[in-house]
């Protein structure tokens, strides 16, 4: 008989810190994001400052000639970074060891996500108790399954990757992904990576931007001030300083870095604000030409002041471009159609992926990086795990609906350092209103990297995404577990490897915008073999 969890076991709140006595106590910033101790910052993909919001946002009207005259002169290159579109990209990074397979996203052996190669057993190291294992009758739960199952087997497919049907993460996704459902399709990808460290280079944000991802004001973001712009790590041959993830965690970071001070509050024609910008370009570029004018720099007098110019040119161009322009995420309409004005106010994960979301939808960043912290939760309950994984939900269906409203494809990732497992004890606890309970299901008893995974969401505003059918990739999944829900580690490259997890992420990121065939030179140790199409599994966007 399976043992059950006591009922009166304390609860832990969504942004409680979480203590384990087998964990020594947080030492590094990492260790604080894990266990919740510190909320994971936002981090996008982006040129530099001054290349922030190119098209489709151009300028509201052109600098004067003789500004641009000078910007030539002296090669100081403005305007944002255009280049070809790329599909907007924001990953998640669950920092802790978050369980992802099984009680969330399904998945299953050599047939693919459901084809039965799970034992019971194994359904219950990943949360699942005997009674509600996918493919069983779940009609007996219909009335309290979080998510529909329209077949009555525990499992739902409305975003095409399948789910268990009591999925609180799904449940978060499709209570804020709204007219987007349709038109998202996903792949999974068994793969083991270590517990509870922010060495796993899972963070895909620079390969990103060598795949020609491109923002119009910055290339990257991410909502930690780390290289990666978040909790894990980037691979290392990818880093590169020049396009280092700017932090955006708060409506704040978006509107300061195109912050024009005073100016907008005593000039209310924007067309003022630009001139007074030209002007104070050109009064520094005269003193500048000036004999009596000198850094003290010998040989570097004229680079210093050079470097000087092209800063006031580019403060011109930056107010010429969003003067009068809103980009606080707070006061768009379509966010606040997403959340309310009082989860803005009151949720910091909500206002951190406003805020990433804000800047890669409108082309303001190539790509985004939000990391949630305190999913290092196997607290020996079930409520803990469930409503950290109903928020995290939450953002990621409120990505999608954004990219709906905004008519903008996008493809997100998911992805946790570990994972957890469960020893079959059950978490009896009752719902207490918006706050879920065990709702029967396993407690999370410790870490537990052999049933974890990382998967892919991907919308098309156009039509459902092209899913594709390789000798790798079938039903939606690549690679595959063993009978007792654990990573067959010669399944894909990438299922013990997070270096060819990235790249296989990135495999699939280049194949959405039709450049496969660039994936070998852009990354040429990319170690995915000579066929690595296989690994593709989705095809391109139209």
């Amino acid at each position: 008989m399976t043992s059950k969890l006591k009922k009166n076991q304390q609860a832990h709140p969504v942004d409680a810190p979480l203590y384990h006595s087998d964990h020594a106590k947080p030492f590094t910033r990492r260790d604080f994001i894990r266990q919740g101790f510190m909320g994971g910052s936002a981090s996008l993909i982006s040129g530099g400052v001054f290349s922030l919001f190119a098209a489709p946002n151009t300028a509201m009207a052109a600098l004067s000639a003789d500004v641009d005259s000078l910007a030539a002169d002296i090669n100081c290159s403005l305007g944002g970074l255009t280049g070809d579109a790329k599909v907007p990209f924001i990953c998640f990074d669950l920092a802790g060891g978050a369980n992802l397979a099984g009680s969330n996203v399904l998945i299953g052996g050599a047939g693919g996500q459901n084809d039965g190669t799970i034992s019971t057993a194994g359904y219950s190291k990943m949360g699942i108790p005997g009674d509600m294992v996918p493919g069983l009758d779940s009609s007996a739960f219909t009335p309290t399954l979080l998510n529909l199952s329209a077949n009555n087997d525990f499992v739902n497919d409305e975003l095409g990757l399948e789910f268990h049907a009591d999925s609180a993460m799904l449940m978060g996704i499709l209570e804020r992904a709204g007219a987007s459902v349709g038109n998202v399709d996903g792949c999974v990808i068994p793969a083991r990576s270590g517990n509870d460290t922010s060495n796993n280079p899972h963070n895909p944000l620079y390969g990103i931007a060598l795949a020609g991802g491109k923002g119009s004001v910055v290339d990257l973001v991410g909502s930690r001030s780390t290289d990666s712009g978040g909790n894990s790590m980037a691979p290392a041959d990818m880093i590169n300083a020049e396009v280092r993830p700017t932090k955006v965690d708060r409506p704040s970071d978006v509107t300061g870095m195109v912050d024009v001070g005073e100016l907008t509050a005593i000039l209310s024609n924007p067309a003022d604000v630009t001139a007074v910008m030209e002007s104070m370009a050109r009064i520094t570029h005269k003193k500048l030409k000036l004999d009596t004018v000198t850094t003290g720099l010998v040989t570097r007098d004229e680079v210093v002041k050079d470097l000087v110019r092209c800063g006031y040119l580019k403060a011109a161009e930056l107010a010429d471009r969003f003067a009068g322009r809103e980009v606080d995420p707070t006061k768009d309409t379509n966010i606040l159609d997403i959340f309310t004005a009082d989860e803005l106010e009151n949720d910091g994960e909500f206002r951190k992926t406003a805020s990433v979301m804000k800047m890669v939808l409108n082309g303001y960043s190539a790509g985004g990086c939000i990391t949630m912290g305190g999913y290092d939760y196997h607290t020996g309950d079930r409520r803990t795990g469930e409503n950290r994984d109903l928020r995290a939900g939450r953002c990621i269906g409120a990505c999608l609906n954004y990219a709906q409203k905004q008519g903008k494809p996008l493809m997100i990732y998911v992805y946790s350092d570990g994972s957890v497992a469960s020893n079959g004890m059950r978490d009896d606890t009752a719902d207490m209103g918006t706050i879920l309970g065990g709702r029967g299901k396993g407690v999370w008893t410790g870490d537990n990297s052999s049933t974890a995974c990382s998967y892919m969401l991907v919308y098309n505003p156009t039509a459902k995404p092209t899913t594709l059918v390789t000798p790798s990739v079938i039903g939606r999944q690549l690679g595959r577990f063993s009978a007792d829900a654990s990573v067959v580690t010669s399944s894909s490259p990438a299922a013990n490897n997070v270096n060819l997890l990235v790249n296989t992420v990135l495999l699939n990121y280049m194949s959405l915008n039709g450049d496969i065939g660039q994936f070998a030179s852009t990354f040429p140790n990319h170690g995915l073999g000579s066929a690595f199409d296989q690994y593709a599994a989705f095809g391109p966007l139209t």
